[in-house]
Order: C-alpha cells, then structure tokens, then sequence
C-alpha cells in the first residue's frame, strides 16, 4: 500500500513539472528512462543464459538463415 501511495505521489509531482520543464530536462529524462529498461532486459537475458545456456554463433547463424 505504501509503495502505491508514493507512486502516485511520485506521478503528480512529475504532472505538476511537466508543463514547466525544458524540453532538454524531459528528453534526458526519456534517455535514463530507455536506459533503465535496456539494463533490465539485459539482467533478464543473462538470467536466461544463466539457466538455459546459450548457442554457439555458428548455431545461430543456422537457425537465422
């Protein structure tokens, strides 16, 4: 409940800055935010490596063709 209610905390104060943020302050805000999912995915892929393996790129490059 508590993690809830600081998110829409947190998703007001952002509403109330929208408006009045320069766009470089909002454009680096979407970079860190692409940043963050790229990280999490990564983390997932190597989890995934991690307990599934992986293929060599010649296998790969079989399965691509």
């Amino acid at each position: 409940m508590e993690t809830k209610i600081k998110r829409q905390d947190l998703i007001q104060l952002i509403s109330a800055h929208l408006d009045i943020a320069p766009e470089s302050t909002l454009e680096k805000v979407l970079e860190l935010l692409e940043d963050e999912e790229d990280i999490r995915d990564a983390r997932a892929e190597l989890a995934d490596a991690k307990r599934n393996g992986t293929i060599s790129w010649e296998e790969y490059k079989r399965e691509t063709a």
